[in-house]
């Protein structure tokens, strides 16, 4: 097996811009309305990873403890504010929380992984600790914005179902169980559908990236098995340390639900109205 990468020139980018071009072209003929945000989308990867790159080859040159904490502590904060982004709602704290739980989650699973099981020396040697814990923000992101929504919806077009448990006498914990599990499983759905396909409909980014570069199959796929794990993990974790993080905020520890703290989020980011 070959062990060159094949390198990729300008003009080889060039040809995979046609195939978004396309994707834009169909969207005009359809009339679906997205070739504008696809074209922004589209640019934004372009100059986010190019950016990347080269502060990527900064770090890795250097080699410095406090550059790759850093560069962990940007992404981690961007990682926070875009979970918060997608939410239709907010209360206040949402920021803290969202950033704790991304912040535990990211170091806690990616500590194991990197110190435990891959067994990085230096320990923050930037090839494997970034990419790595990139993976796992990049990745958790989405379970637990996922988990946050629903939460946050049942709790606005429930709340009388809530309210008539703690009514009842019903503890914070007894009323908020079911919401809670409901917004867990929906945090758990894409690792869960991501793990299922692995191996079947799907070849996953690590161990195609791996085999591109010339690893052995087999060693790709233990690389693979890992990092899904990883991500099982981040995503549980994250999605209950969030959902927690906002139970406690919109239901006193007396039980009584607190509405008026639940906001909903109109265009930009714009505070609507309590709901």
């Amino acid at each position: 097996m070959s062990e060159a990468l094949i390198h990729l020139t300008p003009l080889d980018l060039a040809v995979a811009t046609l195939l978004v071009v396309a994707a834009a072209g169909l969207s005009i003929v359809l009339g679906l309305g997205i070739e504008r945000r696809l074209g922004i989308a589209a640019l934004r990867t372009v100059v986010q990873l190019g950016l990347l790159g080269l502060v990527l080859e900064r770090v890795f040159a250097v080699r410095k403890p406090v550059f790759v904490l850093a560069m962990l502590g940007a992404m981690i904060f961007f990682a926070g504010r875009e979970a918060v982004a997608r939410s239709t709602r907010r209360y206040p704290g949402i920021w803290m929380d969202a950033w704790f739980t991304m912040a535990a989650s990211c170091l806690v699973v990616g500590g194991v992984v990197t110190q435990v099981v891959v067994g990085v020396e230096p320990w923050y040697d930037p090839q494997y600790v970034i990419p790595l814990l990139g993976m796992i923000l990049g990745n958790s992101l989405n379970g637990i914005s996922l988990a946050l929504e629903r939460l946050l919806e049942h709790l606005h077009s429930r709340a009388h179902e809530v309210e008539l448990f703690l009514a009842f006498g019903a503890t914070r914990s007894e009323a908020l169980s079911e919401p809670l599990r409901t917004a867990l499983r929906t945090g758990l759905i894409p690792v869960v559908n991501a793990m299922t396909a692995a191996g079947l409909v799907s070849l996953p980014g690590m161990m195609t990236g791996q085999i591109l570069a010339g690893a052995p199959p087999l060693q790709a796929v233990a690389y693979q098995v890992v990092v899904m794990f990883m991500l099982a993990a981040a995503n549980a974790m994250g999605s209950i340390l969030i959902t927690f993080g906002a139970a406690r905020r919109l239901v006193a520890p007396d039980g009584s639900l607190r509405p008026g703290r639940l906001q909903e989020v109109g265009g930009r980011g714009r505070r609507r109205r309590g709901v």
